[in-house]
């Protein structure tokens, strides 16, 4: 049991960590396991039982804690959720909640396509020079949509009469 046990906390060590190697575990992810997982329900376990639980079993002054203080930790918070349990049996209860759970990615910021979002990306529909930046399938010009291109004719831009002028017959 105690195995699968410490396979959860590789997981949860290691999430959103990528120079852990798994074997130590930070307090965001020691809370995020023991409510991903369960243990912290609101009433028995808050998340200041957590925190002060994390406190007491790391070493002063070290931001980790290690498998075999992680284990410390599950036997107190396990006293706490099971009122009346021994121990052990709170321990197993516990380890029986972590049970091949993974960090859980619910409420990650996803692109929204709703509402304004899909009629502002629409390049079919800009106007004015934003028009402009973009070819007819909707892909962007690159610096050419974005920069004024000179074409040192000497004409004003949009002048009707570009190129009427007869340099031979000038006084």
């Amino acid at each position: 049991m105690a195995s699968e046990a410490e396979k959860t906390f590789q997981r949860f060590a290691v999430f959103g960590e990528s120079s852990s190697r798994g074997n130590e575990m930070n307090n965001k992810n020691f809370s995020k396991l023991c409510k991903d997982c369960g243990i912290m329900d609101g009433k028995k376990v808050t998340s200041t039982d957590v925190d002060i639980v994390f406190s007491k079993v790391k070493i002063k002054n070290a931001r980790t804690i290690t498998f075999q203080q992680f284990q410390e930790a599950m036997k107190e918070l396990g006293q706490k959720l099971f009122k009346g349990k021994n121990p052990e049996e709170a321990l197993e209860s516990i380890y029986k909640l972590m049970e091949g759970k993974d960090p859980a990615t619910s409420g990650v910021t996803k692109t929204s396509t709703v509402g304004g979002v899909s009629r502002l990306t629409d390049t079919s529909q800009y106007t004015g020079t934003h028009k402009e930046r973009f070819d007819e399938s909707g892909k962007g010009k690159g610096i050419t949509g974005r920069k004024d291109m000179t074409d040192g004719s000497g004409y004003v831009s949009g002048y009707k009469g570009a190129g009427t002028y007869d340099k031979k017959s000038g006084n």
